[in-house]
């Protein structure tokens, strides 16, 4: 039987080509279902339109994407994943997950997993992620269940305290946590 892995993407929409990609790559191999934040499925940007960045998930899931809080329920009491990856993870959701806020899709979907015990991965990318979310980072990795994907900084002379997932190691990260494992070292050097 594939491994079953739910795709949640949040408002990072500098990172959706990154995130596309191995979404292309992860339902090569698995059974991928793929979350929107309702954020992330109503604004268009300079990235795309919602409209377009739903209709290429849905054609690489061959699923409708679950976007609504309603619809992200289900996932942990119908047990639809053995994995839940939040890819990107912008700072705001990691902050809502430290907080237990529940109001999004993606929240919503990470609570309702986390409910049977499994595992969370984080690919995480912040501007501030080495200064105001920094605290939100270091609640989640002392937490059970949450895994990340390695970090590093993107461009550590203009933006000194951004970081970034490194994508590559996406499914990797995945299927470690899937054992229990965080992938190791958590902070690289990239590029």
């Amino acid at each position: 039987m594939k491994l079953r892995i739910g795709l949640a993407l949040t408002g990072s929409y500098c990172t959706y080509e990154k995130a596309f990609a191995a979404a292309k790559r992860l339902a090569e191999r698995y059974d991928l279902t793929a979350i929107l934040s309702e954020n992330a499925a109503q604004t268009d940007s300079r990235f795309g339109t919602a409209a377009e960045h739903i209709a290429r998930l849905e054609a690489i899931t061959g699923k409708p994407v679950l976007r609504s809080v309603a619809e992200a329920e289900p996932v942990g009491p119908k047990d639809y994943f053995d994995v839940l990856a939040v890819a990107p993870c912008t700072g705001n959701t990691a902050a809502k997950l430290a907080c237990g806020v529940t109001d999004t899709a993606v929240t919503m979907a990470v609570k309702s997993h986390l409910r049977g015990g499994k595992p969370v991965v984080l690919a995480f990318g912040s501007n501030d992620g080495l200064s105001a979310s920094a605290k939100n980072l270091g609640e989640l990795l002392n937490r059970k269940h949450y895994f990340f994907v390695p970090l590093y900084q993107d461009d550590p002379e203009r933006k000194p305290r951004s970081l970034a997932a490194d994508y590559d190691r996406l499914e990797e990260t995945i299927l470690a946590a899937q054992e229990g494992r965080q992938v190791q070292p958590i902070l690289c050097a990239k590029g």
